[in-house]
């Protein structure tokens, strides 16, 4: 007993200790990252309209007065429409991946095919779409933004349900981890890879905590930043008619630190930490082999929107363009009172003249009788110029600014731009200018979701070890069913099978698709238009899926996949069938033949050679029996 006392006493000193060192390191990289985390603030401000603010002495974002109670403070908001143009540049991004086979081996390729369904069904399943439009949005107002591929068991297909409990399958997570929940070792890394550790922070209700990880927490008023439903540091709060970003405060809840270490002489494996309140909830090594050659390493991928050299944080292109919004605000608001003295007129008034108290409440009014003291000058108008030129022009040079710091040019901006004028040679340099500067954010995000699709790959050949359905459409338009578990899944390396698709659209991608169609280059060796390139067609040019007829092509190739799999399991009654098509089915068994899986099992069974030669045989008597048929009815005739 005695032991066991000073054993879980122990602990318990382990757990305190370990606790109040994550506790500590949590805040350091809070006080380290501060200065960020205020310009995404403001940041946000800017971009909801609240733009008469700064960032402080103090480090906080403050409001700033008017300095005299008639100045207009009118927002004219140019970031908005900017950042909208960018984000409905960037939504057009779907690109297509491929999976590159381990080798050149049949069994390879085939399972190169499934990987490419599996990551195109789970990016059906899951709306990845959406995760990807949601990510986008962060990265463009704050600078970055990340993706959590993580692996939950409490999701997938019932396998069990009784009442010690409900198993499941399990079942690929894809979220939108907020910059304000990342928390680098240091900010001075360039990328996740180059962190030793990385803290993800979040703020839970205690009754959340209860259920997820079984332990009772101490609720607390905490500041959270929140866009909507989106739970993260931080909060929006809305006061007058201006939208504003504010320190939101909810009631009883705690925050929760998930520390993730990467292996170390010390950890070989790594360790996952996470700390919830004041409380020690798990300490484990780092659960997934997500990284290059199976190794283990964080469940985080960063996505940035223009990288800083040198710093984890990426830069946004709203901090280049709050110093020419303020200078606009200033300059529009100004021309405005300067007009309204134009409109308005200021009085001059000698001093006693007049009961001035009422000429200010009422002004000159038309028909209004204005007594004036006898012998005195009577009020009259101040004598003002027209609106100077100098703010047409400076407006003018600010509107530049906003299109030469963003790369959004008024051509893309405006939905009625005046290039009528133009010829159509002018109007593609200027559209691929457009795409020029977005082009360099487009490509971090393609790389961020290539590498999302890896992670993806990875974990279902960590944790699908039971068979799972899953469906998507085929090429040929049909819904395809296809059962695999971790062994179908031999590759990760996955490549885009399409360039950067921010700089086209729709009617460019249609005019090329009839561009191919007319000059012949989708048809097939007879000259015609198959089924499956017809379809494929239709996909391309917007109208979805017409038709649901498979391909035969496909059909006899599916066919021939499963006698190749029939042979490789030993079964020999395996005979060719006059409706095959014999050059598909001659060309798969010789390509399964010529495979290293092939000669591997032929050496341990000697007849398996003869098997499939005798077969192979068997659909070149078949097919010189249908050509004899063939030419005798055309001679006949």
């Amino acid at each position: 007993m005695k032991n066991n006392s000073n054993q879980t006493g122990r602990e318990q000193v382990f757990e305190e200790d370990l606790v109040k060192e994550v506790l500590d390191d949590f805040k350091t990289r809070q006080q380290e990252r501060k200065s960020f985390e205020t310009q995404w603030e403001l940041n946000m401000n800017f971009l909801m309209g609240n733009q008469y603010c700064s960032i402080g002495p103090s480090g906080e974002v403050e409001e700033y007065d008017k300095q005299f109670y008639w100045q207009e403070r009118e927002v004219y908001n140019h970031i908005a429409p900017i950042i909208e143009s960018r984000l409905a540049k960037l939504i057009n991004m779907k690109p297509t991946m491929t999976v590159v086979p381990a080798s050149g081996d049949e069994r390879d390729v085939k399972t190169a095919k499934i990987s490419k369904k599996i990551v195109n069904a789970v990016y059906n399943k899951l709306c990845v779409s959406g995760v990807i439009s949601e990510a986008n949005n962060w990265s463009e107002v704050c600078g970055t933004s990340f993706y959590k591929v993580s692996w939950n068991p409490g999701k997938g297909t019932i396998l069990k349900d009784d009442e010690m409990g409900k198993v499941c399958s399990g079942e690929v997570e894809v979220t939108v981890c907020p910059p304000f929940e990342i928390y680098p070792e240091s900010s001075s890394c360039s990328d996740i890879d180059n962190c030793k550790s990385i803290i993800h922070a979040r703020a839970y209700h205690v009754d959340e905590i209860k259920s997820i990880w079984g332990v009772d927490v101490k609720g607390e008023d905490i500041n959270v930043f929140s866009l909507d439903n989106v739970t993260a540091i931080g909060g929006y709060g809305y006061f007058g008619n201006t939208s504003k970003v504010t320190s939101g405060v909810r009631k009883n809840y705690a925050v929760v630190i998930e520390k993730y270490e990467m292996p170390t002489v010390e950890f070989p494996n790594g360790r996952l930490i996470i700390v919830a309140g004041d409380k020690l909830v798990y300490l484990g090594e780092l659960p997934y082999f997500n990284g290059n050659d199976g190794e283990r390493c964080f469940p985080f991928i960063r996505q940035a929107c223009i990288e800083q050299p040198g710093c984890f944080w990426g830069s946004s292109i709203i901090e280049r363009l709050i110093p020419v919004q303020r200078s606009f605000n200033t300059l529009k608001n100004r021309k405005h009172e300067f007009m309204n003295r134009l409109s308005m007129g200021v009085l001059t008034v000698e001093d006693g003249s007049i009961d001035t108290e009422n000429l200010e409440d009422d002004g000159l009014s038309p028909g209004k009788v204005l007594v004036y003291r006898q012998g005195a000058t009577p009020p009259r108008f101040m004598n003002f110029d027209r609106v100077p030129v100098d703010f047409a022009a400076e407006e003018n040079m600010l509107l530049n600014e906003f299109t030469y710091i963003s790369g959004v040019s008024d051509l893309l901006r405006n939905s009625l731009s005046s290039y009528s004028n133009m010829s159509g040679v002018a109007l593609q340099v200027l559209v691929e200018q457009d795409d020029t500067r977005i082009s360099i954010t487009a490509e971090k995000i393609r790389e961020a979701i290539k590498t999302m699709a890896k992670h993806v790959l990875r974990l279902y050949r960590q944790f699908a070890t039971v068979p799972r359905l899953s469906k998507i459409v085929g090429d040929n338009g049909e819904i395809e069913v296809f059962y695999f578990n971790a062994s179908d899944i031999s590759s990760d390396d996955i490549v885009f099978e399409t360039t950067n698709e921010v700089g086209e659209t729709v009617a460019q991608k249609r005019s090329m698709v009839f561009d191919l169609l007319n000059a012949g280059l989708l048809h097939d060796e007879n000259g015609k238009l198959s089924n499956r390139m017809r379809v494929k067609a239709l996909d391309l040019l917007g109208f979805g899926v017409w038709e649901n007829a498979q391909d035969i092509n496909e059909l006899h190739l599916k066919k021939a996949s499963s006698e190749n799999l029939k042979f490789l399991k030993g079964e020999t009654k395996i005979e060719p069938l006059e409706v095959d098509d014999h050059d598909i089915h001659i060309s798969e068994h010789t390509a399964l033949m010529l495979g290293n899986e092939f000669a591997k099992k032929a050496e341990r069974n000697e007849k398996l050679t003869e098997i499939v030669l005798k077969h192979i045989r068997a659909h070149k008597q078949m097919k010189a029996m249908q050509e004899s048929i063939e030419n005798s009815k055309i001679t006949e005739k």
